[in-house]
């Protein structure tokens, strides 16, 4: 019953209109993207200030949302009613309300366009969806799982017009994660930078957004899989004299990804950049990191790491062990990695 995100910004960015949106999710990012590509689109500028109306949940309740909906627009085509933190709406969990919101999506007015922003999760079960589902769009907006965070961010740079290194989406993606109201502010900040015909690169991460080059989640694991003990030390030493920039919980679950994939490789018959690649689930760029990681760590020794990994994070919670700094965790777990 859900419509993908993209396919309904597509449709507003042609000005295809619907006249009821349920945007919902425990993601945010795409529940603010349609809703600010409808409040851009909807009304024209000069008709916003009679036909555009934005309520706030906490301040209104579903009976209030109804009856701005049913109104007629001033002298206009159409008028907007947006609803934002509509979670929070006062009726939206009363039985009778939603029979009236079910009853208006049934037969929507069509010179308004109706709109939830419904930051939470919701059940597509409920007959009230089910009638907004009909003549209108309920979108789910859903945390993106890691394994997909690279070709989304490849993705949305390719939609602003520009390239990206494969190496310059992995340390956006390990510093900062599934976040992409984040990803996006911070590639912003370097698309504002770039020269005509640029791409974005390390350097350029590195510069505009303050990722180190060298000292990062990424060139971490770089060095951990070539068996560097020298990098590897002295990474750790910076993350340990950085703890706040450097936080062991997010790490652990980088290299527990990396590591259950380099078995994954020692499982895998087809080594080959596509074949492996698609197994994997990463680009094919990084590919041959597998296969290095495979060669430097046999079978043995990465199900082993992959119990350190889980004794560190114990450590870390506070079920094994006594109080020892997330730095000196991190260092007992490198020379337990790499020898």
């Amino acid at each position: 019953m859900a419509i993908a995100p993209d396919v309904i910004l597509k449709e507003i960015k042609n000005k295809q209109f619907r006249p009821v949106y349920f945007l919902y999710g425990d993601e945010p990012y795409y529940i603010e993207a349609i809703a600010e590509e409808l409040e851009k689109r909807v009304v024209p500028e000069a008709e916003k200030g009679f036909n555009q109306f934005v309520l706030y949940g906490k301040d209104t309740d579903l009976a209030g949302v109804l009856g701005y909906a049913r109104r007629f627009p001033f002298m206009a085509e159409r008028q907007l009613v947006l609803v934002k933190e509509a979670h929070k709406l006062g009726g939206i969990e009363q039985k009778e309300q939603l029979s009236r919101l079910e009853d208006y999506a049934l037969n929507p007015l069509t010179s308004t366009t109706l709109v939830f922003c419904y930051q939470a999760n919701a059940d597509e079960r409920k007959s009230f969806l089910k009638a907004i589902a009909g003549k209108g769009a309920v979108v789910q907006s859903k945390k993106m799982y890691d394994n997909k965070l690279p070709e989304w961010v490849a993705s949305y740079c390719h939609a602003q017009g520009v390239k990206i290194s494969p190496k310059a989406v992995q340390m956006l993606v390990d510093n900062i994660g599934n976040d992409l109201q984040r990803l996006v502010n911070e590639i912003q900040k370097v698309l504002v930078n770039l020269k005509i015909g640029e791409g974005i690169d390390a350097e350029l991460v590195e510069k505009y957004i303050g990722i180190s080059k060298e000292y990062n989640v990424f060139e971490f694991q770089k060095a951990l899989l070539q068996r560097d003990v020298i990098k590897a030390n002295q990474i750790v030493a910076h993350f340990a004299a950085n703890p706040k920039d450097n936080p062991l919980a997010p790490m652990l679950i980088i290299l527990y990804g990396f590591f259950s994939k380099v078995l994954i490789t020692h499982a895998t018959n087809d080594r080959s950049e596509k074949g492996l690649g698609a197994v994997l689930g990463v680009n094919p760029y990084f590919v041959k990191d597998y296969l290095l990681a495979a060669r430097n760590y046999p079978f043995p020794k990465v199900a082993h790491i992959i119990h350190y990994l889980r004794t560190c994070d114990s450590q870390l919670k506070g079920v094994e062990g006594g109080t020892v700094s997330e730095g000196e965790l991190l260092k007992e777990l490198v020379f337990k990695i790499v020898h």
